[in-house]
């Protein structure tokens, strides 16, 4: 296979994606989604709750609902069209652990969903946390020496 064959058959493969479009679904996804968060809330609210508790049965419901739709193989589509907008918010967490989850679960409890349920949030979780104990002896050094 010459070169001007090799990058015609890339170019045929190579799928193109519309910038706008993508932009355009992770906006209205995103911000479904965080609509749907401020719902809660202020259902929350009006019901009697105070706003922390307000906040943590929202961010409950939500991630409760985005463990249903992957179970269901449903939020996989959505994110399949909405993109980083259904991938960002707290739901795209969950779904990034209830997938592995549901996929291993044939491989059993131990082997299959003990081993894998953190394939993918893992990576998320661990260089959180790092990062945030890095920035926390930064702050707390500068705090010492008295510059902040």
């Amino acid at each position: 296979m010459d070169a001007k064959q090799y990058e015609k058959y890339v170019k045929e493969k190579t799928p193109t994606h519309n910038l706008f479009l993508n932009m355009l679904g992770a906006f209205v996804s995103g911000g479904a989604i965080c609509t749907l968060g401020q719902v809660i809330l202020n259902v929350c609210k009006n019901m009697g709750l105070d706003k922390e508790i307000s906040g943590s049965w929202t961010s409950l419901i939500l991630v409760l609902l985005s463990v249903i739709l992957t179970g269901f193989n449903i939020y996989p589509k959505l994110a399949k069209w909405g993109g980083a907008g259904t991938l960002v918010p707290i739901t795209g967490f969950a779904n990034s652990v209830a997938a592995p989850a549901i996929e291993y679960q044939k491989e059993g409890q131990v082997f299959g969903i003990g081993c894998k349920i953190f394939i993918i949030a893992g990576p998320v979780i661990l260089y959180g946390v790092l990062t945030s104990s890095l920035l926390g002896l930064i702050y707390y050094f500068l705090h010492i020496w008295g510059i902040v």
